[in-house]
């Protein structure tokens, strides 16, 4: 089978697990009806559909400090662009994350950005996103624990699984930013493992993950000691906006629970929108997020017309944004890559 196929299959295989989940799985394991979840989303009053879609922008609008923190000289007119963008693709194809991080790397490119700037910018961003994803339900399951609420052993699991990956990714970038000794050690370890992979593909291929690494750290390094502060207030804005979509959302149908479970819910659902089986893991974060709030006491029919709300204002909504985003890249000046190591000239 052809590479190509084989990622025709995927998306087959994906969308259709997608479809299957969302139509069957999601009432089924809420115990509520697609009818009774409509039912509660028709009273959902026009005005507050607005609400929650502006409520939206302000978080996509917030996430541009993120970007800009780890590529100087990007406005926040051009990143929201690029995440409009990046975000449309990733949510339309079963790991569609490496199409959107190729999509950030071709339009940054496009507007003058050279290849050291804006990988750098790809690998930073990428960091700062799963660590927040993975903070955010270690802390809120860690606050049910403190709080006596029972928990699911699926749930206990994912807090554990996630906060040893969050420890390791947060340890792994550290150890590179200081010390060299580290970076080159963690570099071989990647060769270790990634060089036989990368020969196997390509025979003639000199390529070290090592040396990668040590080139790395410089840039690394630089972005995140200056622009820290922006990426992490663009993280918190993002995630603090849309926590309180989803809490408004919940309220509007009918989800009287506390903010610590729906903190809790939400939590979790963002952490599963990182699994790349589904297209921006649609299916498997509805199922889950409202079998959770179900178990907790809330009505099946308004918990899962919430959930499905939530998803279709922060998922569905990003895809005919995107191709606005596509549509205002396209009119946007551009600008020559400048060779390595020359001053860029942004457009």
């Amino acid at each position: 089978m052809s590479a190509h196929t084989r990622k025709v299959a995927q998306a087959v295989v994906g969308l259709g697990l997608a479809a299957v989940l969302l139509i069957w799985g999601l009432p089924h394991f809420a115990k509520t009806s697609w009818g009774d979840i409509w039912a509660v989303i028709t009273t959902v009053p026009l005005s507050h559909a607005l609400g929650y879609q502006l409520l939206m922008l302000l978080g996509l609008w917030c996430y541009t400090f993120t970007f800009t923190g780890s590529l100087p000289g990007l406005t926040h007119g051009k990143a929201l662009i690029v995440n409009l963008c990046g975000s449309s693709v990733s949510n339309l194809l079963p790991g569609g994350g490496a199409l959107g991080l190729a999509a950030t790397y071709a339009i940054c490119r496009s507007w003058g950005f050279t290849r050291r700037a804006t990988s750098t910018s790809v690998i930073v961003t990428g960091v700062w996103n799963v660590l927040a994803r993975i903070a955010l339900p270690v802390g809120a399951i860690a606050t049910l624990w403190l709080s006596g609420v029972a928990l699911p052993s699926v749930l206990t699991e994912l807090a554990v699984a996630g906060m040893l990956t969050g420890v390791a990714i947060l340890g792994a970038l550290i150890s590179i930013m200081t010390s060299e000794r580290a970076a080159q050690a963690i570099g071989r370890g990647l060769d270790a493992v990634i060089g036989p992979l990368v020969r196997r593909r390509h025979p003639a291929s000199t390529m070290r993950v090592s040396d990668l690494v040590h080139d790395l750290r410089a840039r690394i390094n630089d972005v995140v000691s200056n622009g820290w502060w922006s990426m992490s207030l663009g993280m918190v804005g993002f995630f603090a906006a849309y926590f309180v979509l989803f809490v408004l959302i919940m309220r509007g149908t009918g989800v009287t629970l506390p903010l610590t479970l729906l903190f809790a819910a939400f939590a979790i659902g963002r952490l599963l929108t990182t699994i790349g089986v589904t297209p921006g893991g649609v299916g498997v974060t509805e199922t889950a997020t409202s079998a959770v709030l179900v178990a907790w006491g809330a009505d099946p029919a308004g918990a899962t017309a919430g959930v499905v709300l939530f998803s279709i204002f922060t998922h569905l909504m990003e895809v005919p944004l995107g191709a606005l985003g596509w549509l205002l890249w396209t009119a946007s000046p551009k600008v020559e890559p400048p060779a390595e190591g020359e001053e860029a000239v942004y457009a």
